[in-house]
């Protein structure tokens, strides 16, 4: 079990996915502040908060109950600052967050967040010289176990992005499918290494015969091709 002594000079910050973001947070913030780290600076962070400490949002700030009524770039401030040491969060901390000495992410939920967001959430810490940690708890044993191990697993966004093709499917490029596996012949993108191959091929070929002169059949199926898709 984790004790005060563990997490007293570790800056972290707990994401909370559920469909009551506003109202988790508020509630685990006060289970964290109150009963497990009464010694520690809680904060938290959602997006009902102002964005940023100005006049236009003194009424917002009257209402809003985190920290005083502080505003989303004080409390930010504050955290990169060191004057917090757990950090509450919905995601709205996803993307241009940058706090050198977060060194800790917890992440509940984790399998409601796509394979994208749990790669930009894990970027958030260890930017700093300190060992830094992300912890991935789903809500239920084996959650979308397979995607919370690509993420554990993954040395890249690009490797994760592989993966995350893999498990849901390429969809339909063309069409209004989002995921799901094709079967047509666009399912082999799938296959990153044929991908590459194919690439090395397209260029050897267009280097060899810019104009398609020698390949008339293929110029005309991308002519064709043109005019039936929007490319844009």
């Amino acid at each position: 079990s984790t004790n005060n002594e563990s997490v007293t000079n570790i800056r972290m910050s707990e994401l909370q996915k559920r469909i009551w973001e506003v109202k988790a947070v508020k509630e685990e913030y006060q289970k964290l502040s109150t009963n497990i780290f009464p010694d520690l600076k809680v904060a938290m962070l959602h997006g009902k908060m102002p964005a940023k400490s100005h006049t236009a949002f003194r009424r917002v700030r009257r209402n809003a109950q985190a920290l005083g009524g502080k505003s989303k770039e004080e409390v930010m401030k504050d955290f990169r600052d060191g004057k917090i040491d757990i950090l509450v969060s919905t995601s709205v901390v996803e993307v241009g967050v940058d706090i050198p000495n977060a060194s800790v992410m917890m992440i509940e939920g984790a399998e409601r967040f796509g394979l994208a967001q749990l790669h930009q959430f894990r970027g958030r810490v260890g930017r700093g010289a300190e060992q830094s940690y992300c912890f991935l708890f789903p809500t239920e044993d084996g959650a979308a176990s397979r995607r919370l191990r690509a993420v554990r697993d993954a040395k890249s966004g690009f490797e994760l992005a592989e993966k995350d093709l893999e498990i849901r499917g390429p969809g339909n490029m063309f069409g209004v499918e989002q995921s799901g596996f094709s079967q047509h012949a666009l399912k082999g993108i799938m296959d990153a290494e044929l991908v590459r191959a194919v690439r090395r091929e397209a260029i050897e070929l267009l280097r060899a015969d810019p104009g398609l002169r020698n390949n008339s059949t293929l110029a005309q199926r991308i002519k064709e091709m043109e005019s039936e898709v929007h490319w844009e």
